[in-house]
């Protein structure tokens, strides 16, 4: 069991790692920023990380503080479900209603590879591997359909 500031420093040195591990793949090379993340163009939507004990996650999420306009997000977003998919075949969670651990409702359109705990180190190549493949195809096929989403 890791107290709060073990635990803390690991996360740091997970993520720092990741980071090490992203600037030396070769499709990542010669990108302006690593990720989009927080920085889509588009209102309430969001790409993210998530690495856990349960395993590590890639996330697009809309998080919009009103009920219809996260709503009408998703369906704006799942009429270009084809697009968004693509190299994602039958591995994109369409969550309409995944409740965080902070309470708030979100909609989620995410991967998940479970057998992975972030305490182990020993799963962090494989974290790594599969959060950066992940995250590089979802933003590719985001960035297609962004500009349908914008207001």
């Amino acid at each position: 069991m890791y107290s709060k500031e073990e635990l803390k420093n690991l996360k740091i040195e997970f993520w720092e790692g990741f980071d090490n591990y992203c600037r030396t793949q070769s499709y990542l090379q010669g990108r302006d920023k690593m990720w989009v993340l927080y920085d889509t163009k588009v209102k309430n939507v969001e790409l993210k990380f998530d690495a856990t004990r349960d395993g590590a996650s890639v996330i697009l999420e809309i998080c919009h503080r009103s009920d219809d306009a996260r709503l009408e997000m998703f369906e704006r977003i799942s009429w270009h479900k084809a697009t968004l998919e693509q190299d994602l075949e039958d591995e994109l969670i369409w969550d309409l209603t995944y409740t965080r651990d902070t309470g708030k409702q979100v909609c989620r359109i995410y991967c998940f590879c479970e057998g992975l705990d972030i305490h182990r180190r020993a799963h962090w190549d494989g974290f790594y591997e599969y959060m950066a493949r992940k995250m590089f195809l979802l933003e590719r096929n985001f960035m297609e359909i962004r500009d349908y989403l914008q207001d």
